[in-house]
């Protein structure tokens, strides 16, 4: 392993401890059925804003059996052996192959994130999404933090590789 990932596994073991807090709170304290909600919100949940410029925020219980949106609910072995499977690649990747320093963090981004879902789905038979945004009338999927990190990591490996290309169009322009 490269120098310089214990701080990077630092702060992953810090942020997989804060979305596996945030999952247990919301299962445990979170009983809908007593609680007084928004019927705005297409699964219910405790508002937190309300048209805040046109966007509605609440926190939900929701119970995913299967990865984004629910696909392949009905086959959790496989998908939890498909989701191991990547989540090793993408260790050993990060770990051992990658060369460049600026997709470290993304890249453990996506790891933390899918660790977390992992270990949701080892520990209770499910994910746990809470995040619940309604966006100028769209109700956004459910989601928690482990879907944020993920997203968050695939999103700056795309920015940095557009912007790694542009640069490099730039200087090859420049070189003739």
């Amino acid at each position: 392993m490269r120098k310089g990932f214990s701080k990077f596994l630092g702060v992953g073991l810090i942020l997989l401890l804060v979305d596996a807090f945030t999952k247990y709170l919301v299962l445990v304290h979170l009983n809908l059925s007593s609680i007084s909600y928004s019927p705005s919100y297409p699964y219910g949940g405790v508002g937190i804003f309300q048209d805040f410029f046109g966007i509605d925020f609440c926190i939900t219980k929701v119970t995913n059996f299967g990865s984004a949106w629910g696909i392949f609910s009905s086959h959790p072995s496989v998908l939890l052996i498909i989701r191991m499977g990547i989540l090793l690649s993408l260790f050993v990747y990060t770990c051992f192959i990658n060369n460049q320093k600026r997709r470290c963090l993304p890249l453990f981004l996506i790891i933390v994130g899918a660790t977390g879902n992992i270990l949701d789905s080892c520990i209770y038979g499910f994910v746990i999404d809470m995040l619940h945004f309604n966006l100028w009338g769209y109700s956004f999927p459910v989601f928690n933090l482990a879907d944020f990190m993920i997203f968050l990591g695939i999103f700056s490996l795309i920015f940095q590789s557009f912007f790694q290309r542009k640069h490099a169009t730039s200087l090859s322009k420049r070189a003739s």
